[in-house]
């Protein structure tokens, strides 16, 4: 029978393995850490005993036209992310400030992007083959999959009347700690969303920044493309229509 201390290592190790990479499968724990599925569960469910992780369920990352079976996912919850949470993000902004110091500024924005092209690379065959009316909706369901807690929405429309485009909201971050002091991760995020919609859009607030969610308008595509089409008429001296 393993000892108790080895026990409480290794759930540990779990609970560190899903705040870092959760929402994760049991299999996915089981692949990362060596050990019989069996083995992961009966950790899994010391855990979801403690209430240090919870269980969600996502549809995998597919085309809109194919239907994938439900995933359960496991994702660190408030009092699992509290247990960690001053350690794992103090190191976090000492490696940060540390790179700032050695390589300059640029440096972290480089790596910012790097961490976030991996996100961008996951998400891009369901975002181009999501409907145009659909893509804001549907890289909200990607980042709720992914512990996000995103939704879309309509913005509210500007004064001068028509259509304001569309938000997208993220009530969770899982660096918000560390982007406080380093906001060339969100900036790094929001370029990724620009891409990934086809699309301009512009952070409103982060959670970063002491707001309770972090909003991005969308600019609606027809907008776009009609203020890219009056930026070149103007250029060379034409009208736009």
């Amino acid at each position: 029978m393993p000892a108790a201390g080895s026990e409480r290592g290794t759930r540990g190790r779990i609970a560190r393995l899903i705040l870092e990479h959760g929402p994760i499968s049991a299999a996915g724990l089981s692949a990362r850490t060596g050990l019989t599925p069996a083995a992961v569960r009966r950790h899994l469910d010391n855990l979801l005993a403690g209430r240090m992780i919870e269980v969600r369920t996502a549809r995998p990352l597919v085309s809109p036209r194919e239907r994938g079976r439900p995933a359960k996912l496991f994702a660190i919850t408030d009092t699992g992310r509290g247990v960690f949470e001053h350690t794992y993000d103090d190191l976090a902004a000492s490696a940060l400030r540390y790179l700032a110091e050695q390589a300059g500024p640029g440096a972290v924005a480089d790596f910012a992007r790097r961490q976030v092209a991996d996100l961008e690379r996951r998400y891009r065959p369901v975002m181009d083959s999501a409907a145009p009316g659909e893509k804001v909706k549907t890289l909200a369901e990607a980042l709720s999959a992914d512990g996000y807690a995103a939704s879309a929405g309509r913005a509210p429309a500007p004064a001068s009347g028509g259509s304001g485009g569309e938000q997208l909201c993220q009530h969770h971050c899982p660096v918000a700690h560390v982007a406080a002091e380093f906001p060339q991760l969100c900036e790094a995020e929001t370029e990724a969303f620009g891409r990934l919609l086809g699309t301009p859009v512009q952070r409103l607030a982060t959670i970063a920044h002491g707001d309770g969610v972090c909003t991005t308008h969308v600019t609606a595509p027809a907008l776009a493309r009609a203020g890219a089409t009056h930026t070149m008429n103007t250029d060379t001296g034409g009208h736009s229509a």
